[in-house]
């Protein structure tokens, strides 16, 4: 299919939101912007269709938002671990909120709704045991085993996804990111790190495939010490251009190799299968 060239971003004024603000236009989208915060563009951003502040509560601003375009690139949302009824409500309900307004706008135009490419998280199958010498990467159909109820959203918004394929004829792309920033923090993010160039490259990759239905990638750059496999992202049109272990020198001087007996470092969730989770993750 071509690439959508009207994209709704939700969670705009974010952190990967703002990131990918000054990245995607430059792949042809027309990017119409939403978040719960004002969004200030700053000189030299390429300037969006539309700036919407609303929150993803606000079901008939969510529809507004959504009528005419062709995808809806939804990274909006609590990012880190928070009480269950604060994920509930933006995490859970928000993402509901989100995909009826697709609906909606499906049956509005009686053409097809828009594609949605979701920000999943490696956290929906955070307790999963990291790959260790010789271990096989780490599949997409590895069973989910969430390590918070923000890695718990994200499993239910994937299996959200997946009924508005099979009942309503939605298309998504789940990706199931990293950690999307500019380096690396620590020695953990040398194996999920996106690089913010990459995140570009699969968003643009999701947002056109020819896929349908309900597709689960993992997002990452192409790093040496990768856990997860690509493939399903490279199916989509993906190729990374970026590894991480640019920075794995000064990062393993610092902080030293991952400890597998630190439950910390034993799964592919790092510092969120920790109770309470220990920031920096």
């Amino acid at each position: 299919m071509p690439a959508p060239r009207t994209v709704l971003l939700t969670g705009a004024a974010g952190g990967l939101g703002t990131l990918m603000r000054g990245l995607l236009p430059s792949y042809g989208y027309d990017l119409r912007l939403l978040d719960l915060q004002p969004i200030e563009q700053p000189a030299g951003e390429p300037a969006a269709a539309a700036v919407i502040t609303a929150d993803l509560a606000d079901r008939d601003a969510l529809r507004e938002a959504v009528h005419g375009v062709d995808a809806v690139l939804h990274l909006a949302g609590i990012s880190l671990e928070s009480t269950f009824d604060k994920i509930l409500a933006a995490n859970i309900q928000g993402t509901y909120n989100l995909y009826e307004a697709v609906r909606e706008e499906g049956v509005r135009t009686g053409g097809p709704a828009p594609r949605v490419v979701f920000a999943s998280s490696n956290h929906a199958v955070g307790f999963t045991p990291r790959p260790q010498g010789d271990d096989p990467l780490i599949p997409v159909d590895t069973p989910r085993r969430p390590d918070t109820y923000y890695g718990l959203s994200k499993c239910f918004g994937e299996d959200l996804a997946q009924l508005y394929a099979d009942l309503h004829g939605i298309d998504t792309v789940s990706v199931r990111i990293g950690s999307c920033f500019p380096e690396p923090a620590n020695v953990r993010m040398l194996s999920v790190w996106m690089s913010p160039a990459d995140g570009a490259r699969l968003f643009h990759a999701a947002l056109g495939a020819g896929s349908s239905g309900h597709t689960v990638v993992y997002g990452s750059s192409a790093n040496t010490r990768l856990w997860w496999d690509l493939g399903p992202a490279r199916a989509l049109g993906y190729a990374p251009q970026d590894d991480s272990e640019v920075f794995a020198a000064r990062l393993v001087a610092e902080q030293g190799e991952l400890d597998p007996d630190n439950p910390a470092h034993a799964n592919l969730g790092g510092a969120f299968c920790t109770d309470p989770p220990i920031w920096p993750y």
